[in-house]
């Protein structure tokens, strides 16, 4: 899947992930895998992870949105920290 994690200030990622995981507003953290269906969603506080393929990278967000189509994931959100 193509992975796109950006803040209103920079582009933090832009490449290949086999998994995503952002942290719901309503139902709490929820996994994006390939072929994942159509989606918009809020983003709350919490932990957004990816693994590579070769490497999980953890980063700690204060909310934002993702959409996912066609395996493009694009994360905007408020970054705080990477872990």
């Amino acid at each position: 899947m193509d992975l796109r994690i950006f803040s209103p200030e920079k582009l933090f990622y832009e490449g290949k992930a086999v998994s995503v995981s952002v942290p719901g507003m309503k139902d709490g953290p929820f996994v994006i895998l390939e072929n994942h269906a159509p989606l918009i969603a809020v983003l709350t506080e919490g932990k957004v992870s990816y693994n590579t393929g070769t490497s999980e990278v953890n980063i700690e967000i204060s909310g934002g949105f993702v959409e996912v189509r066609n395996n493009e994931i694009s994360l905007c959100v408020e970054i705080i920290k990477e872990k």
